[in-house]
This record gives C-alpha cells, sequence and structure tokens, in this order.
C-alpha cells in the first residue's frame, strides 16, 4: 500500500458533516489508503459546532496522535487507552453524541489518518484491491471508528470512574460483541459484564460471544432494571461536567469521568450471580472437550 501525503491541518473547531455529504468522500482512493478527503471541500460543507472552548480541535487531535506514536506496534491495544480519554476529551453531551455527523468529522476531516491506521486496508470480497470497511469512517455507532470508542466510555463507565472502560475495550470480543446489544443500555449490566472478565470468568472470544447471547437472551433490560436497578442520571452533573472546559487529559493516568450514572454495587453483584449462571449454562463451542481434559 503506498502512503498517502500528510493529513491536512487540523480545523480551529470540531463541526458535523451531514450523512448526505458522506458517500462523495468515500472514494476508493481512500479505501484503498492512498489518499486523504479534500479538507476545503469538507470545510465548506460542514455545519460547525460554535467557537465554544469544548469543541477546539487541537488537544484532540493531539490526543490521537499520541495514541498512535504509543501503540505503533500494538494497534488494537490503543482502545483501551483511548477510549476514555476521547471520552473525557470531546466533553459532548449524549444529544451532540448522537450525531453522525460529528463522527462523520472526526473520520474524513480531523484524523483520517487513524482510521487507516487503527484499521488498515484488508481484502475485500467485493473487489481485488485492499479496502478498509467504509463503516470505520461512517458508519453505526458501535462500527464508526470513533464512535465506538466514545460510546464505549460513556455506557461502561462507573460514574466518573473509566477503569471499567479500559477493561471492556481490551477484550476485542467484548468491544466488537457487546457494545451493539440493548444490554449495554443498562450500566448494572454493564458494569457486571466488566466484572466477570475482570476477575477471569470468561476468557476467550468463544466465552465471551456465548457469555453475551446468554444475557442477551435471558430477557429485557426491564428485567436486569428489576434485579438491578441503576442509579438516575444526573443530568445536571453531567452537563456542568461537560462545560468545564481547559481541563489537562492525563495520558499516564485515568482522567476523571462526569459524576453521574453509577452503579449501585448490589446490583451488580445480584446481576453477576445470575450472569455467572448463565454462562455456566451456555453453550461455548470446545468446552467440553476442555473440561473432559482438565476432569
Amino acid at each position: 500500500m503506498s502512503e498517502p501525503s500528510l493529513p491536512p491541518s487540523p480545523p480551529p473547531a470540531l463541526g458535523s458533516l451531514p450523512d448526505t455529504e458522506v458517500s462523495k468522500h468515500l472514494t476508493a482512493d481512500l479505501l484503498a489508503g492512498h489518499t486523504y478527503p479534500p479538507a476545503e471541500a469538507i470545510d465548506s460543507v460542514v455545519t460547525w459546532l460554535g467557537d465554544h472552548e469544548r469543541h477546539q480541535a487541537d488537544d484532540l487531535r493531539e490526543l490521537i496522535e499520541e495514541a498512535m506514536e504509543r501503540f505503533a506496534d500494538a494497534r488494537t491495544a490503543s482502545d483501551a487507552w483511548l477510549a476514555p480519554r476521547l471520552h473525557a476529551a470531546l466533553r459532548l453531551t449524549k444529544r451532540e453524541a448522537a450525531d453522525s455527523g460529528i463522527w462523520n468529522y472526526l473520520a474524513l476531516r480531523l484524523a483520517p489518518d487513524y482510521v487507516l491506521w487503527r484499521f488498515p486496508p484488508r481484502k475485500a470480497k467485493e473487489t481485488s484491491e485492499d479496502q478498509v470497511n467504509a463503516a470505520r469512517f461512517a458508519g453505526k455507532y458501535h462500527t464508526q471508528a470513533f464512535a465506538r470508542l466514545w460510546w464505549a466510555a460513556e455506557l461502561f463507565r462507573d460514574g466518573p470512574d473509566y477503569r471499567p472502560v479500559e477493561i471492556f475495550c481490551g477484550n476485542q470480543d467484548m468491544l466488537g460483541t457487546t457494545l451493539r446489544l440493548d444490554i449495554a443500555l443498562h450500566r448494572a449490566t454493564a458494569q457486571a459484564l466488566v466484572r466477570l472478565l475482570e476477575r477471569g470468568i470468561v476468557h476467550t472470544g468463544r466465552e465471551v460471544n456465548a457469555l453475551a447471547k446468554a444475557v442477551n437472551s435471558a430477557g429485557t433490560t426491564l428485567l436486569f432494571e428489576a434485579l438491578g436497578e441503576t442509579a438516575p442520571s444526573e443530568t445536571g452533573a453531567y452537563r456542568d461536567w461537560v462545560d468545564r472546559v481547559g481541563v489537562h487529559i492525563p495520558y499516564e493516568r485515568l482522567p476523571e469521568g462526569p459524576p453521574d450514572g453509577s452503579a449501585p454495587p448490589e446490583s451488580i453483584e445480584r446481576l453477576l450471580v445470575l450472569f455467572e449462571k448463565l454462562f455456566k449454562e451456555a453453550p461455548v463451542r470446545g468446552k467440553a472437550s476442555r473440561d473432559e481434559d482438565t476432569a
């Protein structure tokens, strides 16, 4: 793969690139990693988020560059490091984060080099040429390169504590499977799943997939809400956190997240008991033979 030229200089602020403008920039040359989208053309149709300090782009660009430098030889490992820091740096409201245009803009204008770096072109079924999956530039929240990290951090943080996010994003099978399921929307459920990883109850990709399917099939989030009530979201506290500008994002320790959305420990423990039982009963390919070998 021939390397494209240096990416364009970061814009002064963040913006939203409408989905209707995306397809013209998802060219074969971009998906093959040969070029970057034209900055001026994108900026001419973008809706700027405003001149508020939290919408500046320089610090975010530096953070992304740091991730690529730190994890040059371990790209998948960058997810666990970048996700909490991206969440803390962007300072988005949930309404803003639901705008796919913001993620389009980050991927196609601010850091297309990151998308090509994290998801390098691979052989595609439709063509003989190596390509990046276009959904990494502009796709659903659980697939798009930046949205998946932000929403993983939002859904799997325990209040201001981003440590569960590191654990969750450190397992590619859990990140790729669970984030797209409705169960991830319930905070106590999300924390219970992380505890199963942390305690070593699930290890392999097959086990993670079996656990996620078992929990998702056990019932709706209404059932889990009855078993494990989640503390109500403190919308005022979250908004205050979003509006706190000029906050330094540390690289060597975790930043501090919003002071809302903590899951009650007793709720997590109740769900842990249920999920561990579900996992023991779940069919895991290859599990029977391993159990026989250790008997």
